[in-house]
C-alpha cells in the first residue's frame, strides 16, 4: 500500500504521544477495578499537558478497546512489542476505520494516519486485522460478551434479534440532548446548533419530541445555550422513560432514585414547574450534583431528599400520598454498553442476582407512596429478563392491589409518538422496550403499574 506522507502529516504528528498514553491508559482499564469513565478522568488529571483534542482520541480509543476486547486482545497475540503497544494501535485502527477519515477505502486511510508511529512489520500486521472478516469469528469474539450475557440475551429476547442487538452494542452512541421547554423550543435550539457550524451539526432525535442528537460531540460546556440550562445532555431513550410516566400539573410526584437528576429534570419541565416533585437518593454526591444543573434549569418545584435507604422515614411519611412515582431500579446497566462498555466485564451472575433482590425491595418500598389510582413506572437501563419482567412478575404474584397495563394504550392519546415506536424484540405490549439496533437508542425497559381504586 502506498501512503501519501505529505497528506497525513498534519493529522498524525500528534499519534506517537497518543500510543504511549493508550498503552499505559488501556492496561490500567483492563484491571476493572474501577468504572471506565473514573480511571480516565483520573488519568487525564495526572497529564495536563494533553489538550482537548489528544484526550477526546485517547478517550475514544480506550473505550474501543473495552467494547470489542475480546476481538483485540486475541489479535494482539499475533504481534510483537508490548502488549500496552499493540491493543492501542489496534484500538486506534478501530476508531479511525469506523470515523472514516480521510477519502477511500477506511483501512488505508486509517493505516495512512498511522503512519508515523508504526514499527516495521506492524502495517502488515494492522492490515491483516483490518481485513478479518467478522463473520468467520467465533460468536464470542464476534460480539464481544462474556458467555453468561450472550446466554442472558438469548432468554429475553427473539433468536433473530440476538447478534444484531449485540452487535449495535459494539458501536459508539450519539450525543443526544434535551431542549429545556421552560427555557427554549427544539426548533429555537437546532436554529441555534445550525448556525454554529459543522461540528454541532444537529437533527431531531426520532421520536422524543424534545429531543436533539448530534452527529458529533463538541465540547458544550463552552457553550451559552449550555451553560443558561437551555439543554441537558440525555439519551433518547431516557427521554421517552420520563414520558411514561405522564407526569400532570399540580401532582405530587417522586423520582425514587434520582441519581444525578436527568429524569428528575425532564419530568420536573413536563409538570411545568408546578407542583411538587420530589428527588430520592441515597448518594448524597449525585444529589449534590444535581444542585447545579436544577439551578440553571429554571424548575422551581424539585425537591432533592437525600435517604439513607428505600424504608427512610422520609419515604413513609409520604405514604399513600403521591400520584406518580418513577422507579429507575439500580441495575447492571447492560442497555448502556455502547456508553459504558466496561460493565460487561465488570458485572457477573453473582451481582446481577443480588440486584434484582434489591430492585425488588426498592419497587415494594416506593409502591406504598402511591395514591389509589395512582401510577409507578418501574424501569431499569438492562437488557435482562431477570432485572426486568421478572421482578415485576414477582412484585405482582404479591401486590394484588397493583395491576399492569399497556403502555400503548395509557399513552395513546398524550404521547401519541409512543404507538409509532417499533416493536421490540419482545412483541407483548404489556411492556416497553427500546433496543440499540431497532430504536437507535439505549437498551430501557419499562412498566406501567397502577394502584387500583
Amino acid at each position: 500500500m502506498r501512503i501519501d506522507q505529505k497528506a497525513v502529516a498534519a493529522r498524525a504528528k500528534a499519534l506517537p504521544q497518543h500510543v504511549e498514553h493508550l498503552s499505559v491508559l488501556i492496561t490500567e482499564l483492563a484491571r476493572f477495578a474501577h468504572p471506565a469513565d473514573m480511571v480516565v478522568s483520573r488519568y487525564f488529571r495526572s497529564q495536563p499537558k494533553l489538550g482537548n483534542r489528544d484526550r477526546a482520541l485517547i478517550a475514544e480509543a480506550s473505550f474501543a478497546f473495552l467494547r470489542r476486547k475480546t476481538e483485540i486482545s486475541q489479535f494482539a497475540e499475533s504481534g510483537q512489542g508490548p502488549l500496552g503497544r499493540r491493543l492501542a494501535l489496534l484500538a486506534l485502527f478501530i476508531i479511525m476505520v469506523e470515523s472514516g477519515l480521510g477519502s477511500g477505502n477506511r483501512a488505508e486511510s486509517a493505516l495512512a494516519d498511522l503512519a508515523f508511529v508504526v514499527h516495521p512489520g506492524e502495517i502488515d500486521w494492522l492490515q491483516r486485522f483490518g481485513t478479518i472478516e467478522r463473520e468467520s469469528l467465533a460468536p464470542l469474539t464476534r460480539v464481544n460478551l462474556p458467555e453468561w450475557i450472550w446466554s442472558a440475551l438469548g432468554s429475553s429476547v427473539s433468536k433473530d434479534q440476538c447478534l444484531p442487538l449485540a452487535e449495535a452494542m459494539l458501536k459508539a452512541a450519539p450525543l443526544d440532548l434535551r431542549v429545556n421547554t421552560i427555557k427554549a423550543t427544539r426548533e429555537e435550539l437546532l436554529g441555534a446548533l445550525n448556525n454554529l457550524g459543522g461540528r454541532y451539526a444537529a437533527e431531531p432525535t426520532p421520536y422524543a419530541p424534545n429531543g436533539v442528537r448530534l452527529k458529533g460531540k463538541p465540547a458544550l460546556q463552552t457553550q451559552e445555550f449550555f451553560k443558561q440550562g437551555l439543554v441537558e445532555v440525555q439519551d433518547e431513550g431516557s427521554q421517552l422513560l420520563s414520558m411514561l410516566l405522564e407526569p400532570k400539573r399540580g401532582e405530587m410526584v417522586v423520582d425514587f432514585c434520582a441519581g444525578a437528576g436527568g429524569k428528575t429534570l425532564s419530568l420536573g419541565a413536563m409538570m411545568r414547574s408546578t407542583g411538587r416533585l420530589y428527588a430520592f437518593d441515597v448518594s448524597e454526591k449525585r444529589l449534590a450534583n444535581l444542585k447545579p444543573r436544577l439551578a440553571k434549569s429554571g424548575l422551581s418545584n424539585v425537591h432533592p431528599v437525600w435517604i439513607d435507604n428505600e424504608n427512610d422515614a422520609k419515604v413513609k411519611r409520604l405514604a399513600g400520598k403521591i400520584d406518580r412515582v418513577l422507579v429507575d431500579a439500580p441495575c447492571s446497566g447492560l442497555g448502556t454498553l455502547r456508553r459504558n462498555p466496561d460493565l460487561k466485564w465488570r458485572q457477573s451472575p453473582q451481582s446481577v442476582a443480588e440486584l434484582t433482590q434489591k430492585q425488588l425491595s426498592i419497587l415494594q418500598s416506593a409502591s406504598r407512596l402511591l395514591k389509589p389510582g395512582g401510577r409507578l413506572v418501574y424501569a431499569t437501563c438492562s437488557l435482562i429478563r431477570q432485572e426486568n419482567q421478572g421482578v415485576v412478575e414477582e412484585f405482582l404474584a404479591s401486590n394484588p392491589n397493583f395491576e399492569l397495563k399497556d403502555p400503548k394504550e395509557v399513552l395513546r392519546d398524550t404521547f401519541p409518538v409512543m404507538g409509532q415506536l417499533p416493536i421490540g424484540a419482545s412483541a407483548d405490549s404489556s411492556w416497553w422496550q427500546l433496543f440499540p439496533h431497532q430504536h437507535g437508542t439505549d437498551g430501557f425497559f419499562g412498566a406501567i403499574l397502577e394502584r387500583k381504586a
